[in-house]
């Protein structure tokens, strides 16, 4: 299932709460590679739990937050118009309120 974009493109929505896109400027060659390099980090830190190796687990989360950094998903906004960043908040707290009830009726 695909999880409802927000009409201006910033955000996705899981269970009400809403998630940053990455930033729709990369390229899709550069885009690709950092989600190929997120995928590798996140498999890091299943490896690392396993072995519970806190040091590797560290260093591998520290790569998971890098890729999505640089996918935009994390840090700096993308976006230029000064709109606040509302990752992770419901999305029925925020200016996006009445677009999800408006998903939620349909």
């Amino acid at each position: 299932m695909e999880h409802p974009v927000t009409p201006d493109g910033r955000y996705f929505v899981v269970r009400g709460r809403l998630w940053r896109r990455s930033d729709p400027s990369l390229s899709e060659e550069r885009r690709q590679a950092l989600v190929n390099e997120l995928m590798a980090a996140r498999r890091a830190v299943g490896v690392a739990k396993r072995a519970e190796d806190a040091d590797t687990l560290k260093a591998a989360r520290a790569a998971v937050n890098e890729a999505k950094t640089n996918l935009g998903e994390r840090g700096p906004v993308w976006w230029t118009d000064g709109a606040p960043d509302l990752n992770r908040h419901m999305a029925k707290n925020t200016p996006y309120a009445e677009w999800f009830a408006a998903l939620e009726e349909s």
